[in-house]
């Protein structure tokens, strides 16, 4: 339901995955545009009726996937489609929805199996190049709680020619891959790290952190990191709501005075500053070049491109975009080392990523492809599953292969040993290409 932006990039993304989609909306000219350009199904009607969606048939459904702009009409479209036989639900919902949550359950109330932002998405995704910019590997699944990293053990490093059950790596870190002259090894405590491996550590995103600043030979740096954000965005405040716990100076620029009182209300650690951040002379005026990290997020992607530009040439040392054109989005990331932006982020790509797992078309999904024929596989526990009930300590795990992130409910961790596998769990495994095969049997 909804064929904007974000709805016609999923309807593409999805129709590679399955065939039989039908995509909702009002406009009889977007309808028609998705018709012929992609083999889906196509209803010109209100998602949010009842009618309409008896008449598609939601007892056939298996995932009903609401993505307007308006959060009432994405909940109750939710909500009903759920009473009518949807098995699975996703609700597109506004920042302020999600800040909400801690005051009142959305989801139980409307019925609904999962809620999302793209602009959460967005700024996690923007979140993890600021938390490890020279990082050889950085990526995060389960919804943005787990972290993964890839570290490389230098000659001088504490951690080389030492046994991983000497490390006393911090509870629910999991260093699941060491990846040696091209192969692949999931390690038991009594392995030892050799210079040039290439280690894979999954934790919560600080805990991570830490651990990976607790490697370096030279005393860490208590100075904050210097962010300034351009644009009062929705995702500029999810961002800056995102790194205002952490070790960050955060600033946001914007042109707009009544704009930056709204944004002095949500704050308490960030400041607001009135600013043009395509200005060249106000990003001088701000000393934006004395920045760690320069994050363009506002609403027009040429300004958040030309702002990148003019404070890397100020000597900002990272600049990172948001890009809403997929396309734009691809083609700087291709040409990002000759540009000088660290990273481009398209929403619709993150928010596809996210949402692709919950498409019905294999037992599982395959999240993240790593070096070394290496990958994490994202699958549900079912009700009568082989290991459900059981203690991660109880299942004989094949030869590089295990657990590395559970999400239940809301909630979402790094597993151990004593930890129990329960249905209606989504859990995540590292494992290699040959061994997929025997998680599957274990596990559904």
């Amino acid at each position: 339901m909804g064929a904007g932006e974000i709805g016609r990039h999923l309807a593409y993304e999805f129709s590679t995955k399955t065939r039989d989609i039908t995509v909702i909306d009002r406009s009889e000219e977007v309808l028609n545009d998705l018709g012929e350009s992609l083999d889906i199904n196509v209803h010109r009607s209100d998602g949010a009726s009842v009618t309409t969606l008896a008449e598609i048939g939601m007892t056939d459904t298996d995932l009903f996937l609401a993505a307007t702009q308006d959060d009432p009409a994405n909940m109750v479209a939710c909500s009903v489609a759920k009473a009518l036989g949807a098995k699975f639900t996703l609700c597109r919902v506004s920042t302020d929805i999600q800040r909400e949550e801690w005051l009142f359950d959305y989801r139980q109330h409307f019925h609904i199996d999962q809620l999302f932002s793209t602009e959460r998405l967005a700024s996690l995704e923007l979140a993890k190049y600021v938390r490890n910019p020279e990082g050889i590997f950085v990526e995060e699944i389960a919804r943005g709680r787990i972290e993964i990293q890839q570290i490389r053990i230098e000659e001088n490093s504490p951690l080389a020619n030492r046994r991983i059950a000497d490390l006393k790596l911090p509870e629910r870190i999991r260093l699941a891959f060491i990846l040696r002259e091209g192969d692949v090894i999931v390690p038991g405590g009594q392995d030892e790290l050799r210079v040039d491996d290439t280690v894979t550590l999954f934790g919560r995103s600080q805990n991570v952190e830490e651990f990976v600043s607790s490697l370096k030979l030279a005393p860490i740096s208590q100075r904050k990191s210097k962010v300034v954000i351009f644009g009062g965005s929705e995702y500029s405040i999810s961002l800056a709501q995102t790194l205002e716990g952490g070790n960050y100076e955060v600033r946001i620029l914007e042109a707009d005075r009544n704009r930056c009182d709204q944004l002095a209300e949500l704050f308490r650690k960030t400041i607001i500053l009135n600013a043009d951040g395509t200005s060249l002379q106000h990003l001088i005026e701000e000393q934006v070049g004395m920045a760690d990290f320069f994050i363009a997020s506002s609403d027009e992607d040429e300004d958040n491109v030309i702002a990148c530009l003019e404070a890397k040439s100020l000597g900002t040392r990272y600049c990172l975009a948001l890009i809403r054109r997929a396309d734009y989005a691809s083609v700087i990331e291709r040409n990002k080392k000759n540009i000088g932006i660290l990273a481009a982020v398209s929403p619709r790509v993150v928010t596809a990523r996210e949402l692709l797992r919950f498409v019905p078309t294999e037992t599982y999904h395959t999240v993240l492809n790593l070096p070394g024929k290496a990958r994490v596989i994202q699958l549900p526990i079912r009700e009568n599953g082989p290991s459900t009930g059981k203690k991660l300590s109880e299942i004989n795990w094949p030869k590089n292969a295990g657990i590395v992130a559970v999400i239940r409910n809301q909630d979402a961790f790094v597993p151990v040993g004593h930890d129990t596998i329960e249905a209606g769990d989504s859990v995540y495994v590292a494992t290699s290409q040959k061994a997929t095969s025997d998680v599957l049997k274990i596990l559904l």
